[in-house]
């Protein structure tokens, strides 16, 4: 952290972490409302994310921070944040540039999975 800068004390206040201190981030897509990855925060990060509109998130395997697109040029432009009711997720709305995964896709979220239809009426 530089400086003496640090995320909102009502925000802090308000997230729910794990017990290594990070908050999941969903991302989406801010005007279709499609659900691109799943990231970790800190309140380092989104603070980042926050002052800079720069999607921050934390790497949990590397143990450091990143910035969305500082490497591979799919950036992240920030639009909203948003705190869901627990505090315990982010969901973070974004403009992306190019894929959001690391795999090259648009959505980290390709794989369907067959799911039993439960309570369906008959007719």
């Amino acid at each position: 952290m530089s400086g003496t800068e640090q995320l909102d004390p009502a925000i802090a206040a308000r997230l729910k972490r794990d017990r290594d201190g990070l908050v999941a981030a969903v991302v989406r897509q801010h005007d279709t409302g499609e659900v691109l990855m799943l990231a970790w925060m800190d309140d380092e990060a989104l603070r980042r994310t926050l002052s800079t509109g720069r999607a921050t998130y934390w790497s949990r395997s590397r143990g450091q921070y990143w910035v969305k697109g500082e490497t591979s040029g799919h950036h992240q432009h920030v639009r909203s944040v948003a705190l869901d009711c627990d505090g315990d997720a982010l969901l973070v709305s974004v403009e992306q540039v190019g894929p959001a995964c690391h795999t090259g896709t648009r959505t980290c979220f390709t794989v369907e999975l067959p799911v039993a239809v439960v309570g369906e009426a008959t007719v």
